[in-house]
């Protein structure tokens, strides 16, 4: 497994708020972290590296080969809230960070199989042959609409209240994370982002990109054509194949 990924403070924004982590696991295992920090910029920040340093520890002091499912889940879902423990306590703490929080997306892929536990709105995609398909789901005000048909997914793209999430991490005492799990097939990649990329590059784009590029020059065109699109926002892509 192989796994590239780049962070990029956007255009506009004169920080970077957005973390993330890859790393290889015993019997060609591999992981991955992606989050997005809010909370002012020192808040941000902070909850955002909580979580990476927090649920990495946890996988690199927990995994091993041949685990089954059901272990593979209770691990990534334990990482996840201890990691919001961590920054729930860390802004009980200290009032500069009182407030802030963190999106976060966790993949682990082992055996032909991947497993993801994710928190708000940051997202995990599948690139199979015919085509991209979003792996989870935004934690979000606007998604919720789209499920109870008061918006159109087209709606909910450019709608006012589409940065507002309904989950984070940090923000209160105990989080619920939500976990899927699926065949990885060898031909597929996988791309975890932040929402700098899917606020500002079309699906359709994103799709052709991570297609017609070479895996460890996807991050790098994914975040020029979100800057390109105006780069509103903090930018973090992972590309993660076999």
């Amino acid at each position: 497994m192989r796994a590239f990924g780049r962070s990029d403070t956007g255009r506009v924004r004169t920080s970077n708020q957005d973390a993330f982590i890859c790393g290889n696991l015993p019997g060609d295992a591999m992981f991955a972290v992606v989050s997005d920090g809010m909370g002012g910029a020192n808040g941000g920040n902070v909850a955002s590296s909580i979580a990476i340093r927090v649920i990495s520890d946890r996988i690199l002091e927990v995994y091993r080969e041949g685990m089954g499912e059901t272990s593979l889940r209770h691990m990534l879902e334990s990482a996840v809230s201890a990691a919001n423990v961590e920054i729930f306590d860390a802004a009980m703490a200290d009032t500069d960070l009182r407030g802030m929080g963190t999106t976060v997306v966790s993949l682990l892929v082992t055996g032909g199989q991947a497993h993801i536990a994710h928190v708000g709105d940051s997202r995990a995609y599948l690139a199979e042959q015919d085509g991209l398909r979003q792996i989870t789901r935004d934690h979000s005000i606007v998604q919720s609409m789209v499920e109870k048909g008061q918006l159109t997914p087209e709606e909910a793209r450019n709608h006012p209240r589409k940065h507002f999430i309904t989950r984070a991490l940090g923000v209160e005492e105990a989080v619920e994370c939500e976990y899927n799990a699926f065949s990885f097939p060898p031909e597929g990649r996988l791309l975890l982002c932040t929402d700098g990329l899917t606020n500002m590059v079309e699906t359709d784009d994103i799709d052709q990109i991570v297609r017609s590029s070479e895996v460890d020059d996807i991050p790098d065109q994914l975040i020029s054509a979100a800057n390109r699109a105006g780069g509103s926002d903090n930018i973090t892509v992972v590309v993660v194949a076999p």
